[in-house]
């Protein structure tokens, strides 16, 4: 054996190159994986001399093998996407996932929040509602169980968030689009339920500055999580009073974009990049169905897959210490610019 010695089952995994929930599934019950791989796992436990914390497995093993999963609304494909991603890895390293949703609504969430604790799981994955959470509810919950928060966060509240890089990504597509045409005005709720929508607002206005141009904020009226409705309905309002202020229109999020899309074709504007075209739009998230507009959306892509895994990663790596996280951590994406043809 060479090297530092492995303090836990996260650099275990790394340095034997086999998954974080393989290894934790092989130590939850060797027989649970296959031959071929437990044979690999115990191989490298003899190579590197490693045994895993017993004090932290069987702590956890007081609690069920139950991990809470929670997200503000399901019904917004992007979540339910999210939390797909969660419960399979979930499931590959031998937990139980069960999943709540709060359908923006603060009183069902704090229901929620009550029923998982009642279930006592090993660990818990919370995007609260965020503006609109009871704060006191949510910390309840982390100081019982080890809890990661993802796409929402809420400072201070768990050992660590993982969600997007909103400066990044709302950085780079309003440097596209100024590239590519008129700088863009940026359309969203005055009061969003959703707290990155106040980041996207704040990297929106400290890229225009940056680049020199003034910024147009279209603020408009609305409450919960119906973004298509809210986007179409205000969307005709704006446009019938001509208040976009440029060609160009970056709504906060890919759903109300959508609707901005559906209130341009009520009102006659051709939407896109070419000639004749009086409007461009575009969005944020990479929504599954941005691609199937008409036009297609321009967007920026959330990485999905990247913020479920580092999530699930996370919390298991919460399991494997005697004591909670001295510092909490944050861990952000880059988003990645999606071209087509609205912008």
């Amino acid at each position: 054996m060479s090297g530092s010695k492995i303090r836990n089952m996260e650099e275990f995994a790394s340095v034997s190159g086999i998954s974080r929930p393989t290894v934790s599934k092989y130590f939850n019950d060797p027989n649970s994986v296959r031959q071929s791989t437990r044979h690999r796992i115990e191989r490298a436990l003899e190579r590197y001399d490693y045994r895993p914390n017993i004090y932290a497995v069987n702590q956890n093993r007081r609690l069920t093998k139950n991990i809470g999963i929670m997200v503000p609304y399901l019904a917004d494909p992007f979540f339910a996407e999210i939390a797909r991603n969660i419960e399979r890895l979930c499931i590959d390293a031998g937990f139980r996932p069960i999943l709540f949703s709060s359908h923006g609504d603060v009183s069902l969430e704090n229901e929620n929040l009550d029923a998982l604790r009642a279930l006592k799981p090993g660990g818990a994955l919370i995007a609260p509602l965020g503006r609109a959470s009871d704060r006191a509810e949510i910390e309840k919950i982390c100081a019982d169980v080890p809890t990661v928060l993802f796409d929402s966060n809420i400072e201070g509240v768990g050992e660590a968030f993982v969600g997007s890089n909103n400066a990044q990504s709302i950085g780079l597509i309003v440097e596209y689009l100024c590239r590519t045409g008129e700088p863009p005005c940026f359309f969203e709720l005055k009061a969003p339920p959703n707290p990155n929508a106040n980041k996207r607002r704040a990297a929106y206005i400290a890229a225009l500055e940056r680049l020199g141009y003034p910024p147009r904020l279209v603020q408009v009226d609305g409450e919960g999580w119906d973004f298509e409705e809210i986007g179409y309905r205000e969307g005709v309002r704006v446009i019938e009073q001509n208040g976009f202020a440029t060609d160009t229109v970056l709504c906060s999020n890919d759903r109300l974009a959508i609707g901005v899309l559906a209130a341009a074709y009520e009102k006659g504007l051709r939407v896109g990049r070419g000639t004749g075209c009086a409007l461009r739009i575009a969005g944020h998230d990479d929504h599954p169905f941005s691609r199937y507009t008409c036009p297609a959306l321009t967007t920026v892509s959330q990485d999905y897959t990247a913020i479920a895994s580092k999530s699930v990663e996370t919390l298991f790596g919460l399991f494997d210490t005697e004591s909670r996280k001295a510092e909490r951590e944050t861990v952000l994406f880059d988003g990645r610019l999606i071209m087509r043809q609205s912008a």
